[in-house]
């Protein structure tokens, strides 16, 4: 393998890793919205989920 193809494989590798990381974060935001409208619904005369 050349010096391009082992950098290109380190930043595809790293590239990965951001991908996965801001999608665990926006898993992480909506787990925390969907919580904060589970506590919220009743006490707004909201409907609650399930």
């Amino acid at each position: 393998m050349s010096w391009i193809g082992l950098v290109l494989a380190i930043l595809g590798i790293w590239l990965a890793l951001k991908v996965a990381g801001f999608f665990l974060k926006l898993l992480m935001w909506a787990l925390v919205l969907f919580g904060a409208y589970w506590f919220l619904a009743p006490l707004l005369d909201l409907p609650r989920p399930f």
